[in-house]
């Protein structure tokens, strides 16, 4: 994507007790603020640590908004090119917070 110049990272994560697994949602926001802002979501899926971040930049390349090097980690690709990146996760969130993003990003698509 030509004029990059933000990645907004945004996750909740759920830890499912019984099972012992964590589990994220989440949406990355490009540009944010700007004419061309886009939004990407990431559906409900598991993962814990900083999974959302690799998932965020699988992301972003399957849509060709960025081009990474297999090993090179998000933070370093913006810091390589000038791309200012915030990346923030909410733990200890409820099971029905992670489906509400969708639901969220699914409204907002169809009233586009």
């Amino acid at each position: 994507m030509k004029n990059l110049k933000t990645i907004d990272i945004n996750a909740k994560e759920w830890f499912d007790k019984v099972n012992g697994n964590s589990y994220f949602a989440g949406t990355v926001v490009v540009n944010y603020n700007l004419k061309d802002e886009k939004t990407f979501l990431m559906p409900l899926q598991y993962g814990y640590c900083y999974q959302y971040e690799y998932e965020a930049k699988k992301l972003l390349t399957e849509f060709n908004i960025i081009s990474t090097e297999y090993s090179q980690n998000i933070f370093t690709y913006c810091d390589d090119n000038g791309i200012e990146i915030n990346s923030n996760k909410q733990t200890r969130c409820l099971k029905r917070e992670l489906k509400q993003i969708e639901k969220d990003y699914n409204n907002k698509q169809t009233k586009k």
